[in-house]
């Protein structure tokens, strides 16, 4: 399987869909089942344009994607993009993983060189 990492404009796009809860949830959706955007609008407290606008974002994302079906626009999640974001926050997290590490044996390497070096003051 060929693995593509998101590119930084991609990335951008995703994190910024993402940031905010209504479009998080209609990710959770639409990754569940295929649902009109009439649908999806029908499960908030905002206009049909509201929602519209929130689909769009995620479309330029291309965390979902629209297809005509009549008169219906159907949103449905695509799977592979939200694990390729996953896979970059993994990426993140093992970098800071290992950076906590290197730290902390830093941490025990000064523990251990003071504990040997330091002379006993008598009192």
């Amino acid at each position: 399987m060929v693995v593509i990492e998101l590119d930084d404009e991609q990335a951008d796009l995703v994190f910024h869909a993402l940031a905010d809860r209504t479009r998080r949830d209609i990710v959770k959706r639409v990754l569940r089942q295929e649902l009109s955007v009439s649908q999806l609008a029908r499960g908030y407290d905002m206009s049909f344009a509201a929602v519209q606008k929130h689909v769009a974002v995620l479309e330029r994302a291309a965390l979902v994607v629209k297809r005509r079906r009549g008169r219906e626009q159907i949103v449905h999640g695509d799977v592979d993009l939200i694990r390729r974001a996953s896979r970059l926050l993994d990426e993140y997290e093992a970098t800071w993983r290992r950076r906590a590490d290197r730290i902390a044996d830093l941490l025990a390497d000064t523990s251990t060189t003071k504990n040997v070096t330091t002379p006993r003051r008598e009192g």
